[in-house]
């Protein structure tokens, strides 16, 4: 449990979501348009982690992308775990900074993509009225999909390079379907 979820709320979280995915409940957050996206925004809770990470890997895959913080202290660096974890993944997060989604210009253009539901429905009650943009969940872009990617932060190193490397796979599947969208 501890090293594919990271915690017992990590799992059930991940557990309602699939439900939630199956169901259909989870729709509103699929990328309906691909050749509408001009940049992609990571999302998540401290901006110090996950979406740092997935915004340094699209990066290097040559997208436009930023990350952003939904409650999070603009400037504050990545933690020493999440350092670690990057660096075992071959990624460098030292010069990165949080950015509170307060802080952030959204464009029109962008895709925002929340690493779990309730990031998602945040963002939907923030940028409401914003036809835009697109907000998706990027696990969808997971094989299988994982509508969830619990937060590594103060958690074990085995479940870090767990919810790293999901993260590398999606933005690589992400950035497979975007270029097939632009074309």
């Amino acid at each position: 449990m501890n090293t594919r979820h990271g915690t017992w709320r990590g799992g059930l979280r991940a557990c309602l979501a699939r439900l939630a995915l199956r169901g259909g409940l989870l729709a509103a957050f699929r990328l309906r348009h691909p050749e509408q996206v001009r940049r992609v925004v990571f999302v998540c809770l401290g901006n110090i982690c996950r979406s740092a990470y997935a915004q340094r890997v699209a990066g290097r895959l040559g997208m436009q992308a930023a990350s952003v913080g939904l409650s999070t202290c603009t400037g504050a660096p990545s933690p020493p775990s999440a350092l670690r974890a990057a660096e075992r993944c071959g990624e460098d997060l030292r010069a990165h900074r949080a950015t509170d989604l307060r802080d952030f210009e959204v464009l029109p253009g962008d895709l925002l993509l929340a690493m779990e539901v309730r990031h998602a429905r945040a963002l939907q009650r923030r940028l409401a009225g914003r036809d835009d943009i697109q907000i998706a969940l990027l696990g969808l872009w997971c094989a299988p999909p994982m509508p969830h990617l619990h937060d590594p932060y103060t958690l074990s190193d085995a479940y870090f390079d767990q919810c790293f490397e999901r993260l590398r796979q999606a933005v690589h599947q992400l950035h497979r379907t975007l270029s097939r969208g632009a074309a």
